[in-house]
């Protein structure tokens, strides 16, 4: 089912002229560039990269067959191998002389094996003997070793993302020497070895760079080794084993991903999963070494999803020959031309295209029926927002209904991680609010990936629309909301009030006030201010309501000023005023407010009271009974004398 490919071929591939057009095509994996390089008379080489920027075309002398041929970072030098003594070199950089200057390997007898640019003007050779690292000067045309090392090599890897060069050393090949280059530094890193299948005797195995791969996942970086056991053993099937490289300490054997097959096999790794592709069944499997078997020091790893092919790929016809109606022509997946490269680059030389693996999560959804599992892969997913979403809310609306502890489950791993960035980022306000530590380094802001859903994006994308289900059970309605609240509580994270309204308007909705009843005599359901608003506005559905909600404003004891506003709202004049005094904050309030509010009640003995109480303050606060013109009361003190009197006034104390 086309629904089921979990894989696919970017749609915007790198293209570039095809292997039968062209002598010879190298890729990059430093720059991810493509050169196609086309003898006689010239060497005319075509460069082509992810984005036009790093994509150029040029001629140079052509002096013998290109073995090798990549810039530096930048385009900024170009390093040409046609030789096993030496390397030549072309200034790219603006107003330097485009001219050719050569370095042959210092080490006598030595062939190089090939280079790597570890900087826009810094490389090493790799010879037979040992490696060489050189500073490239372009405005003196020449190249200063900086360092070498004599070691019998006979293959090499190198992953540029982390500087790393892994050298395969001894007669078998399996003892590997890694180094780390940084800025004119060149470290030796503990080597290890690679532990190889048992054949028999007197048959030897040698290690081949075709089984080995190095790549980051999850930011460490892993040694990838191809193990293919012999026809003869119990277990004949493959297996990837995982060796961990860190910069300092010994590299360890720690995960092993179990193919239950055997065949020839091909390496990406994708959004830090580990893809396997399998040729002569023409599918792939992915790996998730974060998904651990709780009780085993070296993680045993099954497939998380069952083999799938990657999704099938139309090549559009251009040129000459192409006619506009003509369909595209389907691409040979899993062909022998293709060529693998780390992370995720798959080259196809026969059909000149450079193509980025992705992998596409809907499908896996579909695959992956254990919803806490799937949560734990989806949760480390680049692009996993919408589809997290998506999934919590089919599991509450849609025909593959859970029940509720797998509901419980799935927000406790979302509040999770929401609560670590949460505290991330609690931790980097206080350190920036404090200030710089003596000795210690700047301190970055946490990213917010993708993998954090919060309380907004629960209520938007999910809560809202499942409690407007009018097929669902209301039971489970308000045990589901129960548990977010549940979850968020549990992970000490601050409940937003629209998640209460959200729980008030569903009990409201479907009659259930005793229910509503225990959940605020009980503070199942936190005090705040707007909460209690709302309690106010079903006052007239649920008439207990208007006293739970001044309940709660006396608790909050921020809210004295809601408080008076709801009491004079219902006309409760003597109650404000009595609330007012209860609190000691009756010096300050506004008279003209609890005057107007007396006028409305139309109760002129009201009215009275309030206003010899306004008469009495003025008087102990400033010696006068009356008003000053700021307080805008000369309209009540009208309507006083017209009902009561002028006489009924208060006089000035005579001293």
């Amino acid at each position: 089912m086309s629904e089921e490919h979990y894989l696919e071929l970017c749609e915007n591939p790198v293209q570039f002229e095809n292997a039968s057009s062209v002598n010879n095509v190298f890729f990059d994996e430093a720059n991810k560039q493509v050169f196609a390089v086309r003898s006689g008379g010239a060497t005319g080489v075509v460069v082509k990269g992810p984005d036009d920027k790093s994509s150029v075309a040029f001629r140079m002398d052509d002096k013998g067959e290109v073995k090798c041929i990549k810039f530096s970072i930048g385009n900024k030098i170009l390093a040409v191998q046609r030789t096993s003594k030496s390397v030549d070199f072309i200034n790219f950089i603006p107003d330097f002389p485009h001219l050719e200057f050569s370095q042959e390997c210092k080490t006598k007898n030595a062939s190089v094996l090939g280079f790597c640019w570890t900087n826009w003007n810094e490389i090493v050779f790799i010879t037979d003997q040992g490696i060489e690292f050189y500073q490239v000067l372009p405005d003196k045309r020449s190249l200063k070793l900086l360092k070498s090392q004599s070691i019998n090599v006979n293959w090499y890897m190198y992953c540029p993302e982390t500087c790393v060069l892994l050298l395969s050393t001894t007669v078998q090949g399996n003892v590997l020497q890694p180094f780390a280059f940084k800025s004119g530094t060149m470290a030796k890193m503990s080597k290890f070895e690679i532990e190889l299948p048992v054949v028999p005797k007197p048959a030897k195995l040698n290690l081949s760079e075709r089984d080995i791969a190095v790549a980051t996942i999850y930011g460490q970086l892993y040694v990838m080794y191809l193990k293919h056991h012999s026809r003869n053993t119990n277990s004949p099937c493959a297996e990837v084993v995982l060796y961990q490289l860190p910069r300092d300490g010994a590299c360890k054997k720690t995960n092993v991903l179990k193919l239950n097959t055997t065949g020839k096999f091909a390496l990406n790794v994708v959004d830090n999963l580990v893809v396997v592709h399998h040729q002569s069944s023409q599918t792939s499997i992915i790996f998730d070494i974060k998904l651990r078997e709780p009780d085993c020091a070296l993680n045993i790893h099954q497939p998380v999803l069952p083999a799938r092919s990657i999704h099938p790929y139309r090549i559009p016809l251009t040129g000459p020959a192409a006619v506009p109606t003509q369909p595209p022509v389907p691409c040979e997946l899993y062909s022998s031309s293709w060529s693998v490269f780390q992370p995720d680059i798959i080259i196809s030389a026969s059909e000149g295209y450079l193509w980025y693996l992705q992998v596409k999560l809907p499908p896996a959804v579909k695959l992956l029926q254990d919803k806490g599992k799937l949560m734990d892969f989806l949760l480390r997913r680049r692009d996993c927002k919408m589809v997290i979403l998506s999934v919590c809310s089919q599991m509450l609306n849609g025909e593959d209904k859970v029940t509720l502890p797998v509901v419980a489950t799935v927000f406790d791993k979302l509040n999770q991680v929401y609560k670590e960035y949460l505290e991330a980022e609690q931790t980097y306000t206080l350190a920036v609010e404090s200030g710089p530590a003596r000795g210690s380094t700047t301190r970055e802001r946490p990213v917010r990936t993708q993998a954090v859903i919060d309380q907004s994006d629960m209520y938007t994308h999910v809560l809202s629309t499942f409690t407007e289900n009018k097929g669902t059970c209301h039971k489970f309605i308000i045990a589901v909301l129960m548990d977010y609240i549940r979850s968020l509580n549990q992970f000490q994270i601050t409940v937003q009030h629209y998640l209460y309204e959200l729980v008030i308007k569903t009990l409201v909705q479907h009659n259930l006030f005793y229910m509503l009843h225990q959940f605020l005599q009980y503070h199942v359901l936190s005090d705040s201010k707007p909460l209690a608003c709302l309690l106010l506005s079903l006052e007239s559905t649920y008439a207990p309501a208007h006293q739970l909600s001044l309940d709660m404003l006396k608790r909050l004891s921020t809210a004295n000023d809601e408080i008076v506003e709801v009491l004079l709202s219902k006309q409760q004049v003597l109650g404000a005023l009595r609330f007012i005094r209860s609190v000691g904050g009756h010096d300050n309030i506004s008279a003209r407010k609890f005057l107007d509010a007396a006028r409305q009640t139309t109760d002129q003995m009201l009215f009275y009271t309030i206003f010899r109480f306004f008469e009495q303050r003025n008087l102990r606060l400033r010696g006068s009974p009356s008003f000053n013109p700021g307080e805008h009361c000369e309209e009540h003190v009208a309507y006083f004398k017209q009902v009561f009197g002028e006489q009924a006034l208060m006089k000035q104390a005579t001293v």
